[in-house]
């Protein structure tokens, strides 16, 4: 997937928009910034949110990621309020497949047509809007229906209530099972400086099959910039704080914070589209977008980043 574009993007009144580079989600016509917002970080305040999500549009954020789950869609709620003003500026995507159980205390899983097509009208309710611009099948298991969810799918986007489908999974097997037959745009896979695993099979599949991939997780739930480190995904705490320790000192001397190497990382696989960053305040964001103000990583540096770690490979839904 490579880079086609430069532009600005939503121009906000009394505001100097960033540049922000954009790349095309798979074979969409959807033109993605390369930074987008995973919203589950967002809190239960409005304003708040909404600061957040216009400081992100400020710094050139067109994507904008959430769920029906976060929050029982509350988040979609909040989404939808910020972005009212602007919706034919920016993509939103949510997902679907996880069902509340009735007392509110928990979900199950229900990947079925049925479930889908009636849980798209709460979301579109939610979000305020006639469309969905991406909506992802939040999960997904080998055992799943998978001619029934994808009929669901195709039968929304030809009634127009969605412009494109994917997924979020990070099970190879379950990645398999969706690229070959079906329309799918995207698919959402953990990836980071410390989780390597896609590296493996998913991100080269998704590449040769031309499908975009929206990165979560890129800065390891924050132990790759300064959150105390625990042992994760077969490194121990202390390997961790070694990586942060040689990432500190690769950002030494140049233009780069660790925030940035390690998203700029993310971004330097020809898979990856577009890098999902959290933020419950406005200069987290604003903080992840400046990158597009630093120059691209010189092959010298990418190749440090690679080799800081070791990869491991997925040891079950292979």
């Amino acid at each position: 997937m490579s880079l086609i574009v430069l532009i600005q993007s939503c121009n906000i009144a009394l505001h100097q928009p960033s540049i922000m580079r954009l790349r095309p989600l798979g074979t969409t016509d959807l033109q993605v910034s390369e930074i987008s917002l995973g919203c589950m970080s967002l809190g239960l305040d409005h304003r708040e949110n909404a600061r957040i999500i216009h400081a992100a549009c400020d710094h050139g954020v067109n994507l904008f990621d959430t769920a029906d789950l976060y929050d029982k869609g509350f988040n979609e709620i909040s989404i939808g309020k910020a972005l009212k003003d602007r919706r034919d500026k920016v993509f939103i995507a949510t997902k679907v497949g996880n069902e509340w159980q009735e007392d509110g205390m928990g979900w199950q899983w229900n990947p079925h047509k049925s479930y889908i097509q009636k849980a798209v009208y709460e979301s579109l309710r939610r979000l305020d809007t006639d469309y969905i611009d991406l909506y992802q099948l939040h999960g997904g298991t080998i055992e799943d229906p998978l001619d029934e969810t994808i009929s669901a799918f195709e039968e929304l986007k030809e009634a127009g209530l969605i412009r494109h489908y994917g997924i979020s999974s990070i099970r190879p097997n379950v990645v398999r099972s969706w690229v070959p037959d079906t329309n799918i745009a995207s698919v959402m896979t953990q990836y980071s400086l410390i989780d390597k695993r896609p590296e493996e099979f998913t991100l080269g599949y998704l590449n040769q099959h031309e499908v975009g991939v929206i990165v979560r997780g890129a800065i390891a739930k924050g132990y790759l910039v300064g959150k105390p480190a625990m042992d994760l995904l077969g490194h121990s705490s202390s390997d961790i704080q070694h990586f942060t320790r040689r990432l500190i000192e690769l950002a030494q001397d140049t233009p780069y914070s660790p925030l940035h190497l390690a998203i700029a990382f993310t971004l330097g696989h020809p898979s990856t589209t577009t890098v999902a960053m959290g933020a419950s305040r406005a200069s987290h964001i604003i903080q992840s977008a400046k990158l597009m103000q630093l120059p691209p990583l010189s092959p010298e540096l990418y190749e440090s980043l690679r080799t800081l770690t070791p990869a491991f490979a997925y040891d079950s839904h292979r």
